[in-house]
């Protein structure tokens, strides 16, 4: 894979990992009994399905230049970025498993992607 064609990919990777946080913001801003008006009316919703629908187009792109056993092990550093960024702005705890777990995700992707 290219350089450009990693960064696209790292990018689509950390888009999709803010989208999670925007569910999670999404969610917890619903009420507890769920109508479609308050679900059209959910702006982190809202934006959450926005990000959503421009990732996967961005995800297609990539997917036309770089073979999906290639860009696909990329998608598993959501796994360490998703906590992370919940730790960061959420203040949800962050383990040091996740790190670990993380470490090893990140070590799979480089050797999967190694040309």
């Amino acid at each position: 894979m290219s350089k450009l064609l990693v960064m696209c990919t790292l990018l689509c990777v950390l888009a999709v990992s803010i989208g999670q946080l925007l569910f999670k913001k999404a969610a917890q801003a619903m009420p507890q009994t769920l109508e479609l008006h308050t679900l059209l009316h959910n702006r982190w919703l809202l934006a959450s399905l926005l990000l959503y629908a421009l990732t996967t187009l961005a995800w297609v792109w990539i997917l036309r230049s770089a073979p999906l056993q290639l860009a696909y092990p990329f998608m598993g550093l959501a796994f360490l970025i998703v906590p992370t960024l919940a730790w960061l702005f959420l203040g949800e705890p962050l383990h040091w498993r996740t790190l670990a777990g993380g470490a090893l995700i990140m070590a799979g992707v480089i050797l999967a992607s190694w040309s």
